[in-house]
């Protein structure tokens, strides 16, 4: 829901997720700044069932003994995630990531608003990853939400 890196959402801790303000709070990113995603309302039901059954102590994935789930896992997840909609093509949870950003692009959100979401430095990184130039201004939406 937030076009997060890996090791963003690995490292997210249940005091992260604010329903209130319907954002995630992401500490200590790559460069070491701290920024805000967006929670889609999508998000927000899933997590709210995903705490019921698996009721997390400190961080929002955990493995056995309620220790940080692993990179190794969530890529896994991911991946046979894919494989079970038919997918063909190589997906990783980076391959989420760009998939964020384009939607949002093609969607018409202005790219310094997906530059802030993915916390890059430069906009040239951000067009790198959306692959596409012409950009259109509108308000941000989560992809999820326009399911």
């Amino acid at each position: 829901s937030g076009g997060l890196r890996l090791s963003e959402l690995l490292n997210i801790e249940i005091c992260d997720v604010d329903s209130t303000d319907m954002v995630i709070h992401i500490r200590m990113a790559k460069g070491k700044k701290d920024r805000k995603v967006m929670l889609s309302k999508v998000l927000l039901t899933d997590l709210k069932t995903y705490f019921k059954e698996y009721q997390p102590v400190k961080y929002l994935f955990e493995g056995q003994g309620n220790e940080q789930y692993s990179a190794k896992s969530v890529q896994n997840v991911v991946k046979f995630a894919a494989q079970r909609s038919g997918i063909a093509k190589h997906v990783t949870p980076h391959t989420l990531r760009h998939s964020f950003a384009t939607h949002l692009l093609e969607n018409g959100t202005d790219i310094r608003f997906i530059q802030e979401l993915l916390g890059h430095q430069s906009v040239k990184t951000t067009e790198i990853y959306t692959h596409i130039a012409d950009i259109s201004k509108s308000a941000i939406r989560s992809p999820l939400d326009m399911l």
